[in-house]
């Protein structure tokens, strides 16, 4: 098992996996299939500032996670929002774990405060969306701090979308922040 930078050379894997969760899953809110010029731009606008790294084994990419802006106005700097996803034949051997305890780690560097997750949840889970993304979180240290009912529709039904936090910096006056590529 082998955490690293992404690469731009890894978006066909990281479509691959992605493109699942869009087309089986209310796990992303997407209807449509990213495409791999789109996706090359998100990456490319993340990897200036913040972490985006991926988990291989076996020489083969099993998952990604990065941060990215929590919402774009300066006094936000400090806080930033995570996202992870794993092959879903990759579920239950720890890359999960492994892949936000390093995003943290550099996260903490940077100098951010606030980690967020947004995390599609079900009124009753289903074939699509079970509550497995939110527990992940809790048991990492993330605590709920809103729900929004019935936000999401998908698959001809209605699902909620809950915030987690976790605090990983100390909220002191005057803080500092650096590029992920400048740690």
């Amino acid at each position: 098992m082998h955490i690293r930078d992404a690469k731009i050379e890894d978006a066909k894997r990281l479509i691959e996996i992605y493109n699942y969760y869009i087309k089986n899953t209310a796990i992303t809110f997407e209807y449509d299939e990213v495409s791999e010029d789109e996706f090359i731009d998100r990456m490319k606008e993340i990897m200036s500032f913040y972490p985006y790294l991926v988990i291989e084994d076996e020489g083969q990419v099993q998952g990604y996670a990065y941060a990215h802006a929590f919402y774009p106005r300066a006094a936000y700097s400090w806080s930033c929002e995570l996202s992870i996803y794993l092959d879903h034949h990759a579920k239950g051997k720890g890359y999960g774990r492994k892949l936000y305890e390093e995003i943290e780690k550099a996260l903490f560097k940077m100098g951010m405060t606030n980690l967020y997750a947004c995390i599609s949840v079900p009124e009753v889970e289903d074939e699509t969306l079970t509550n497995n993304s939110a527990q992940f979180h809790a048991h990492l240290g993330f605590h709920k701090v809103g729900t929004f009912k019935n936000c999401g529709y998908k698959f001809d039904r209605w699902y909620h979308m809950i915030w987690m936090e976790k605090i990983i910096n100390e909220h002191v006056i005057h803080p500092s922040i650096k590029a992920y590529k400048d740690i």
